[in-house]
């Protein structure tokens, strides 16, 4: 049970940093919702599903792989890191000219004709990004969880601020007099261009910092590491675009798939722009997973020699989706009034319904997460690639079949489907090749349970506002009940431990 409290507690502080961060965050919704157009907030989708495609190219699964090296192969941590950074500190500078260079093919290819300067923008975050990887893992193996939360919260209070400096005061102080449009070249025509220069201007300024805290690195690339690290790492490259895939396809294709006036009024790019919007209230459930990995990862490393890991794997793994269910159905049952704070138009709300989906995929990328362990401690990542591989193919051919036909919610299921197939195929191999004790039955039950109390919540209609207020989240209260009841035994000797 010490082993638990501790995740727990790293948990928490990262959760802390991810949670505030996000919360934060999620004002940027409220202001791209209230200043931006639908065909901006379109934009910002599509070039952000390309970011994070192309995120996993440039760190190419060295952060698992340093994780790795670092703690399970006997060899000097140090030794690994400067490697490591060194390593990927090249490569970007590679891979970012590379894209650098494309950029007018790329606006052209994406249909931002004459706009080659967004890609040029977007070489420069991915480079910021990947060069900050390893200094943010190391500072997670070290345990120092509350410099990463304290980098990590910076950088989003920057990115905010200067989102909000740029899309809302500037056009407010211009409109006023008290500015002159051209101000530094500000420009009012402009709207995802805002965005990508607050992240590119905000990563730039935290990458000193970081350097600083996690320890500067010598420039060495060592042979003897870099050979058997890369065999380690290259299926987690195509694992991480196959799973890159299935989270980001759907926003990616979805312009270019919807049939023109399927929405009646709405433009392809205008109704990218609903569906991202209600997709970035996912994140709600993303975030809390995001937080999970950032404390399980070095964790599970660690305790991979311990004979007893497979049952503390079990546990965990128990745990999260106990958390995560309950997560969901509180999500959902409250979306008729979390939907409209953070998206303020009225035409945002006619997507709201594919957020329960998109919660459980989400979800369910999380219970990925837990049990893709066994090949990551056994060495054994060539399945990465064929298991996440399978997933995306299934990703691509459900949004290519179900876009055209069903819109919003065809995408979304595309992301409920691939994770779902993710997670069967996962398992039947895990227990192959490194049996881990889970209550397998109990878990499916949950999840089946979650997902129906979801969606029954969210269709609850109420006259009274109030009443309906509490008779949703009675939904929530009856899952919990039913929860304690059921695991009563466990919970309160995890509560009475003190070591």
């Amino acid at each position: 049970m010490s082993n638990l409290k501790s995740l727990a507690g790293q948990t928490a502080i990262y959760g802390l940093s991810s949670i505030l961060g996000r919360s934060v965050n999620f004002l940027l919704i409220i202001v791209y919702t209230t200043f931006l157009s639908e065909d901006a907030i379109g934009a910002f989708t599509g070039i952000y599903a390309l970011i994070g495609f192309l995120n996993i190219v440039f760190t190419f699964g060295m952060e698992t792989t340093f994780f790795r090296f670092a703690t399970g192969k006997n060899l000097d941590a140090t030794q690994v890191y400067n490697t490591t950074q060194s390593l990927l500190v090249t490569t970007s500078l590679i891979l970012g000219s590379t894209v650098f260079l494309l950029a007018p093919f790329l606006a052209e290819w994406m249909d931002y004709p004459g706009q080659a300067y967004l890609f040029r923008w977007m070489a420069l975050i991915l480079c910021f990004d990947a060069i900050m990887a390893i200094p943010f893992a190391r500072l997670r193996l070290r345990n120092q969880a509350w410099v990463f939360a304290g980098a990590k919260l910076l950088n989003i209070t920057l990115n905010v601020g200067l989102n909000i400096i740029l899309i809302v005061v500037f056009p407010q102080m211009i409109e006023a007099g008290t500015l002159q449009e051209g101000f530094l070249g500000y420009r009012t025509d402009w709207g995802v261009e805002y965005i990508l220069l607050a992240n590119l201007l905000a990563n730039g300024l935290i990458i000193p910092l970081v350097w600083w805290k996690a320890g500067f690195f010598s420039f060495k690339l060592n042979g003897e590491i870099l050979k058997p690290m890369w065999e380690y790492a290259f299926p987690l490259l195509f694992m991480g675009l196959a799973g890159v895939t299935n989270d980001l396809v759907s926003r990616l294709l979805f312009e270019y798939l919807l049939p023109a006036d399927f929405y009646p009024g709405l433009t392809s790019r205008q109704a990218t722009g609903i569906f991202g919007a209600n997709f970035k209230l996912a994140v709600l459930m993303n975030l809390v997973i995001q937080a999970f990995k950032y404390a399980a990862e070095p964790f599970f490393f660690k305790k991979a020699s311990d004979p007893n890991s497979p049952q503390l794997y079990a546990k965990v793994t128990h745990g999260f989706i106990i958390f995560t269910s309950v997560l969901m159905v509180a999500i959902s049952v409250n979306l008729n009034w979390i939907g409209p704070l953070f998206l303020r138009q009225e035409s945002y709300s006619a997507a709201l319904y594919i957020v329960p989906v998109l919660l459980m995929g989400y979800l369910l990328l999380g219970v990925y997460f837990n049990i893709s362990i066994w090949f990551k401690v056994t060495d054994r990542t060539s399945y990465s690639l064929w298991i996440t591989l399978a997933g995306a193919l299934t990703s691509i051919l459900v949004i290519f079949l179900m876009v055209p036909r069903f819109g919003y919610i065809g995408a979304a299921l595309s992301t409920l489907a691939s994770y779902s197939l993710l997670v069967i195929i996962c398992y039947f191999f895990g227990q192959k090749f490194y049996p881990i004790p889970y209550p397998t039955l109990k878990l499916v039950f949950y999840l089946i349970l979650g997902f129906v109390l979801s969606y029954a919540g969210f269709y609850l209609e109420m006259d009274n506002e109030f009443i309906g207020f509490i008779v949703r989240n009675s939904v929530v209260l009856a899952m919990l009940g039913g929860i304690y009841l059921l695991e009563r035994k466990d919970l309160l000797m995890f509560l009475k431990k003190k070591n």
